[in-house]
């Protein structure tokens, strides 16, 4: 099939984003402010599978040389919006936080709808660093900011994201912190 869509045979491409699509579709989406976003960067992404598929090394699996392809265009599209990160967004980090069994009764969903609500720098590098298991050092590289800058961001994102666990859970919180 890679062969028939390097020679640009149309059905073996359908086939091919048939099978990556959904699965793209979801790391867009970490990446991308709502749908429609997370769609054009998965549009772009394929086009760049496409326009490189000749040049796969085989050194990994072809899953993941796709998968960095969709981060690197969810990130270029990011760097375009944002061609700073500013770390002058400060978040009040509740301390002391009583988690008890929150995180048993948070789903994966309710996570990923309040990593979508996050600014889009800390949403980037949680991302990037939480879910994809980059290092602190090739988030700074990627996204052209400092290691410390990354942590900051990391940090402050996780502050923000228990912040609103606890609000979700602890309905006395919720009316302190509001």
């Amino acid at each position: 099939m890679i062969n028939d869509c390097i020679a640009g045979k149309r059905s073996a491409q359908n086939a091919f984003y048939k099978m990556f699509a959904s699965k793209m579709y979801g790391v867009c989406l970490r990446y991308a402010k709502d749908a429609t976003e997370a769609e054009d960067v998965l549009q772009d992404g394929f086009i760049k599978v496409f326009q490189h598929m000749g040049s796969f090394k085989h050194e990994g699996s072809f899953e993941g040389w796709v998968r960095r392809i969709m981060v690197n265009t969810a990130l270029e599209r990011f760097r375009k919006k944002n061609p700073l990160i500013t770390v002058s967004e400060i978040y009040p980090v509740a301390k002391n936080m009583k988690y008890d069994d929150i995180e048993s009764q948070l789903t994966v969903s309710e996570l990923m709808q309040l990593v979508q609500k996050l600014p889009p720098g800390y949403r980037t590098v949680f991302n990037l660093y939480a879910i994809e298991g980059y290092s602190h050092q090739e988030i700074a590289d990627m996204l052209n900011i400092s290691e410390g800058t990354s942590k900051s961001q990391l940090a402050r994102a996780r502050g923000v994201l228990q912040e609103e666990v606890l609000k979700l859970y602890n309905p006395i919180q919720k009316k302190i912190v509001s």
